[in-house]
């Protein structure tokens, strides 16, 4: 096996740490990417308490179990988004105050800059999670959208995240952007365009996640090969589109998760359409050596029996990358 296999417990909130633990090690998990919410990692306890962190340590440690990414998503959609009353559902209550818009952004802000310092007090070098997006409800460009009108987005962004990144910068940690819808990047060219937005800051990458790429119709392995660099952490997660009944588009038709009219919708690793193989060549070819982590989504499969399933999978599926050319056994010396 050539990379640690772990899971993402965000969809876990609901489990305290002391029984996902256990858990996760019966499953087949060699670690865990920490969700900041629940009880599976608190930011500002990190923060006070040397002995929460420790604790952490040490209840990961009795399983078996490493931590090598930190995600904190929830708290980053709030930096740049246009706030309305969905994000007090998923805000901490000192993060969104008194629902102020400009006042929980700066919040958010201020908890993302901290979550680097924890990650940093845990031994860890990345954060993953999300950016918002001002501009995000422009997707569909009517009323007519001018450029201007989207640079001003990416401005925003700028402006919001480079003083976040460099507290990551001063802590050595780094911030890795899960490319998703609502986020200021979401595809190949937007991401480009926001890493410009950040001037390149070398604390800025990514973390790819094919499966929100994939029903876009977006080239997922070219993603890897224009970004070596920058992807900083790999969700695997899969999906399934273009079956619907052809009624509901791209777009969602306002539909839950789950529902049989979709044309798409993420499915338990190994159970959709991703090109997994060729992921793992691609990983291999620029050099990524860090976590395959599960973020396990499938609205018509047990979470227990999917997770197990899709652990297993990544682990038979990864290999490490050749030490050498094949054929080098045919060459004769000169």
């Amino acid at each position: 096996m050539a990379r640690a296999v772990t899971l993402f417990t965000g969809q876990w909130a609901d489990l305290p740490l002391s029984e996902l633990a256990p858990l996760a090690q019966c499953m087949g998990y060699d670690g865990l990417e920490l969700a900041c919410w629940g009880d599976h990692f608190n930011v500002q306890e990190a923060l006070a308490s040397p002995m929460y962190v420790q604790d952490k340590r040490d209840l990961l440690a009795r399983h078996g179990l490493q931590c090598l990414a930190i995600g904190n998503h929830l708290v980053g959609q709030a930096v740049c988004d246009l706030i309305d009353e969905r994000h007090q559902s998923i805000l901490p209550a000192h993060v969104w105050g008194d629902g102020e818009p400009e006042g929980v952004r700066r919040r958010a802000a201020a908890e993302l800059q901290d979550t680097a310092r924890a990650a940093k007090k845990l031994g860890v070098r990345t954060v993953t999670g999300f950016t918002g997006s001002s501009i995000w409800h422009s997707i569909y460009a009517f009323p007519p959208t001018s450029q201007a009108y989207w640079d001003k987005g990416f401005v925003d962004f700028g402006t919001r995240f480079t003083p976040i990144l460099d507290v990551f910068e001063s802590v050595d940690v780094n911030f890795a952007l899960e490319v998703h819808p609502t986020e200021i990047a979401f595809d190949i060219a937007t991401s480009q365009r926001a890493l410009a937005a950040v001037n390149q800051h070398r604390r800025f990458g990514f973390n790819f996640d094919p499966s929100h790429l994939a029903y876009q119709g977006v080239d997922y392995i070219r993603f890897l090969r224009t970004f070596p660099e920058r992807i900083y952490n790999a969700h695997m997660k899969d999906a399934w589109w273009g079956k619907g009944d052809g009624t509901v588009g791209t777009f969602g038709g306002h539909t839950s998760f789950g529902d049989a009219r979709r044309t798409w919708d993420f499915r338990s690793v190994g159970r959709g359409m991703i090109d997994f193989e060729s992921i793992i060549v691609a990983l291999n070819d620029i050099g990524y050596a860090g976590p395959l982590s599960v973020e396990w989504e499938d609205s018509r499969m047990d979470r227990v029996h999917g997770a197990t399933e899709s652990a297993g999978f990544c682990k038979r599926l990864d290999f490490k990358p050749a030490t050498g050319a094949f054929d080098a056994v045919f060459a004769k010396d000169q």
